[in-house]
């Protein structure tokens, strides 16, 4: 399934996440798209790193085995956390953009 842009949609997907450099993923995405998505908040993890967004919302984003992204938009209610969409395979290239509309959850991402 793909979304309006192309990018490669799934519900769920194998989680071949690998380490990745936090500071670099960061620079991919872009300080303003950061600050614009969570108002400069981050959760750094081992393979990506977690932007709050607001309501519940985050987005997660994290480098898969194959050297792309994958780009989830979380809701986290009561200890339970439910994957509201999700984008895989996303070079760093399109990195910036994928995640700038994950964090408009209003935007039927």
């Amino acid at each position: 399934m793909h979304n309006r842009k192309g990018y490669r949609m799934t519900t769920l997907t194998a989680d071949n996440f690998v380490k990745c450099d936090n500071r670099q993923l960061l620079a991919q995405v872009g300080t303003m798209n950061v600050l614009a998505t969570s108002g400069g908040r981050v959760e750094v993890r081992e393979t990506g790193v977690t932007l709050p967004v607001r309501y519940g919302y985050a987005v997660s984003i994290d480098l898969h085995a194959s050297d792309t992204y994958t780009v989830r938009r979380l809701h986290r209610r009561g200890g339970k956390v439910t994957i509201k969409g999700e984008a895989t395979h996303v070079y760093a290239e399109q990195l910036s953009e994928v995640v700038y509309r994950a964090g408009c959850y209003h935007d039927t991402f």
